[in-house]
């Protein structure tokens, strides 16, 4: 018997052993191989079985028992129980989740008018449910021909963000019979400084004073942290409950801000009394400097009861801000002759128009308070003092110390039954237009008819380009 040939690769003699042990794990492969398929096929025995003991094959069906026909005769079923009558098919409804639609403003009765201003008709209503006293605010849509204004998306917007025990809390928006029917429902406040002014034989005591800012300050920072500029703030728009507490109310000029600023905002915001100089001055990228100079204004407010700058129009405005302050200088105020509208006004420098006459006028204010009060009122707007800064300031923690809240007195309610409308304050600037307030051009120039106007303080203003 011929032997086979050896392969021309294998130059190796062969070791009996190297063969032995291929052969045994050969058999050993053969051996686990043949053991895995008998426990295949013993699971598929047991499966059979289990699959043949529950079901119910049929002799007379040719089919397999898992497709049994499901409209056999029902005779053919065991069962204990009587099939139940046919009757008529019910609709299943299941709770799925759905966008709450707005209530109708009929769910509120309405009780009196409050004020107008420029961006709504305030009311004071009755939820007719609960039977809670609420505000009512129809927003102003009438002349709207391009839609949702989105000055009021921005006060819906703003007012859902801003949940802050001194910001008024907007409870939910309500629709009349028209889509120019629009309501914002909130909280109902006795009082908003301006009116309560009026009513005041004397001014807030210094106590009550620390305590209605520090809650006016507490209600900026929050809203300057999350990036949203108010843009009129006046006392007008802080209300006040009978428990002492501030309520900053009415954000139809509120915008969110980012870092760094937008360029081109409109610098037709703030009401005239609070607005900045920056913004008189025709600035166009500005941040929370302008909420801090109205809030400057609001301080100096409280301890006169009376409005700081009272100006008809921008240049009266401005020449009133600068008699007080004084004339900017490169010194004081960096830049400020780069402004849009800079250059069209002209003021004499001497040492009695550039010096501050801001003591003066406050000497009832200790040294920390007429620091604070002077740097919220500073002309330039990179060194005027943050939110952040006057809730730190030493003038919170000096005798006088802050009153308690609850320790305010009270006073009656006009809100309570009584129309009234701000006719002694201006409002607030609607459209992009400064409705009576006289203002600049697209070039630069004062829309006013003469070329020079003579103004408060002895400033002989030179209008034009």
């Amino acid at each position: 018997m011929a032997t086979k040939p050896k392969s021309r690769w294998d130059t190796a003699e062969d070791d009996p052993a190297d063969l032995a042990r291929l052969k045994a794990e050969k058999e050993s492969r053969k051996h686990l191989k043949a053991q895995k398929d008998r426990r295949k096929a013993e699971a598929a025995a047991t499966l059979a079985t289990s699959t043949a003991s529950t079901s119910e094959p049929t002799t007379s069906s040719p089919h397999h028992p898992k497709r049994r026909k499901l409209d056999e005769d029902a005779s053919s079923i065991p069962s204990s129980t009587p099939p139940p009558p046919p009757g008529p098919l019910k609709l299943l409804r299941f709770e799925a989740p759905e966008i709450a639609p707005c209530r109708h403003v009929d769910n509120y009765e309405l009780l009196n008018h409050i004020e107008e201003g420029s961006y709504g008709i305030v009311s004071r209503a009755r939820d007719t449910s609960t039977g809670e006293i609420v505000a009512l605010k129809k927003l102003k849509l009438e002349r709207e021909k391009d839609g949702f204004p989105i000055t009021s998306l921005r006060e819906i917007q703003t007012l859902m963000i801003c949940k802050h025990p001194n910001i008024i809390n907007l409870r939910e928006v309500v629709m009349g019979d028209r889509l120019d029917q629009v309501y914002l429902v909130m909280d109902f406040i006795e009082h908003d400084l301006k009116t309560l002014f009026s009513s005041m034989q004397e001014p807030f005591l210094p106590s009550e004073t620390k305590t209605l800012l520090l809650q006016l300050i507490s209600a900026t920072h929050f809203m300057h942290t999350n990036w949203i500029l108010h843009r009129d703030l006046k006392t007008s728009n802080l209300l006040m409950n009978n428990r002492g507490q501030i309520k900053v109310a009415d954000f139809g000029l509120a915008r969110l801000i980012s870092d760094p600023p937008q360029k081109h905002l409109t610098r037709l915001v703030v009401t005239l009394w609070y607005r900045s100089p920056e913004l008189l001055l025709g600035a166009k990228e500005y941040g929370r400097e302008v909420d801090m100079w109205s809030i400057g204004c609001i301080f100096a407010e409280l301890l006169t009861k009376e409005p700081i700058f009272k100006g008809t129009t921008e240049v009266d405005q401005i020449s009133k801000i600068f008699t007080l302050l004084g004339v900017p200088t490169e010194a004081s105020w960096p830049g400020y002759r780069r402004l849009p509208h800079a250059k069209s006004l002209t003021f004499p420098r001497t040492p009695a128009t550039t010096g501050s006459q801001l003591r003066s006028k406050f000497p009832m204010l200790t040294n920390q308070g007429f620091d604070l009060l002077s740097r919220l009122l500073c002309l330039d707007p990179a060194r005027r003092i943050t939110a952040e800064e006057v809730l730190k300031h030493e003038y919170f923690r000096e005798e006088p110390r802050p009153k308690r809240e609850e320790m305010f007195p009270t006073f009656p309610s006009k809100a309570g039954g009584e129309k009234r409308r701000r006719r002694d304050t201006p409002e607030a600037p609607r459209g992009g237009e400064g409705e009576g307030e006289g203002g600049w051009g697209e070039e630069g120039q004062f829309l006013v008819g003469a070329q020079e106007e003579e103004v408060g303080g002895g400033f002989m203003l030179k209008l034009g380009r």
